[in-house]
């Protein structure tokens, strides 16, 4: 059995002519917490648009778990397979409360896209655990507009993961949290990844350096570099096209 839950082959996605990404080979293995990084304009976002459907690819192949290729698969049975994706703006309901909210995506993995009458024990239990597990349990009963810019953010992770994805995408999971909110993050995608795999865009390097192992880096659609941590950031093309613009 293949240790990639995603395979990557050869990717190209052309608008009007331009490559965004181009003929890009990435893979991330079963239970792999992967940071994706590379400056504005290499890719990322298109790279998790095609892992999701949102775009189809010109070119090239995408597998996933057992599934040889998803190429043609639609964005919502994708989200079946076990694809849970995170954008960058929490997208929570801001009138339910913090329950409600994980009760309504339970729905959304079932199928019924609507709180349930009466819970059932068992998701009930699903609840109390991801709730713990974000650090909302405190918090289960407050409507989720009135939560920090982090505890949404947590929230949503929280959405995600009682969906029970194999991989989770998250597209700058730590922006706008303060320092304190972004340790507890990192702790948090690291606890997720010890039963899933989890792939993290990110342009804060204080971040990645403290909580990645493997880094991946895109640049105008290639894949520039890869490997631990500590080797990337002392690449001198990573230095060059992305570390020297500040970070």
């Amino acid at each position: 059995m293949s240790k990639k839950i995603l395979d990557v082959q050869g990717v190209t996605v052309s608008f009007d002519g331009f490559k965004v990404l181009d003929d890009l080979d990435f893979s991330i293995d079963y239970g792999e917490l992967r940071f994706l990084i590379g400056p504005n304009g290499a890719g990322k976002t298109t790279l998790l648009d095609i892992i999701t459907g949102k775009t189809r690819p010109t070119n090239g192949k995408i597998a996933f778990d057992k599934h040889h290729n998803v190429n043609r698969v639609p964005e919502q049975n994708r989200v079946h397979y076990g694809i849970g994706r995170k954008f960058q703006t929490p997208s929570i309901f801001a009138s339910l409360t913090v329950f409600q909210n994980l009760e309504a995506a339970i729905g959304f993995r079932s199928g019924t896209g609507r709180l349930l009458q009466t819970l059932p024990t068992e998701q009930k239990d699903k609840i109390h655990e991801v709730l713990t597990l974000i650090g909302l349990y405190g918090e289960s009963n407050k409507r989720a507009g009135t939560l920090s810019h982090g505890q949404k953010q947590w929230l949503e992770i929280g959405m995600i993961l009682i969906q029970e994805p194999k991989l989770m995408l998250l597209d700058e999971p730590v922006a706008g949290m303060s320092r304190a909110e972004r340790d507890r993050t990192g702790e948090l995608l690291q606890k997720i990844g010890e039963n899933r795999s989890v792939l993290v865009v990110e342009h804060d390097m204080v971040f990645v350096r403290q909580f990645a192992t493997t880094v991946t880096v895109l640049h105008q659609g290639k894949l520039l570099c890869e490997g631990p941590v500590q080797d990337v950031q002392s690449d001198p093309r990573v230095v060059e096209v992305y570390l020297g613009r500040g970070h």
